[in-house]
């Protein structure tokens, strides 16, 4: 089983790298004001992992600045996500909110539906 997971995911990398997304667009102070949004955002994620992927596009398609943690290799980022979030689990956003809340947004659908009406 871990060959087969081990094949599909250097697949799926693959297929990312070469059908890549371009980004969007924007005026530069208008990204300015984006990047330093999405400072606050942590995609805490696993490489291969299908899911994950689907919300890296986005991110890229969105052209967001928001730093990629890896949860399965990284053991510091792998703590903090259980600890923060409850549960071993990825695609996972952290969200740091302008009053002091962290927000853990599980689920590659809601990730990515937050970020295109966030940022359309």
């Amino acid at each position: 089983m871990k060959v087969i997971r081990f094949v599909l995911g250097k697949v799926i990398l693959g297929l990312d790298c070469v059908f890549s997304p371009s980004g969007v667009k924007r005026d530069p102070a208008k990204q300015t004001e984006i990047d330093a949004e999405t400072a606050k955002y942590s995609l805490y994620q696993f490489e291969a992992c299908p899911f994950c992927v689907k919300v890296r596009r986005t991110i890229k398609r969105q052209s967001l600045n928001i730093e990629l943690r890896d949860a399965k290799h990284n053991e510091e980022h792998r703590a903090a996500l259980l600890a923060g979030g409850g549960r071993i689990k990825v695609p996972c956003l952290r969200i740091d909110n302008e009053n002091g809340e962290t927000q853990w947004m599980y689920e590659s659908a809601d990730i990515m539906s937050f970020l295109e009406s966030k940022y359309p």
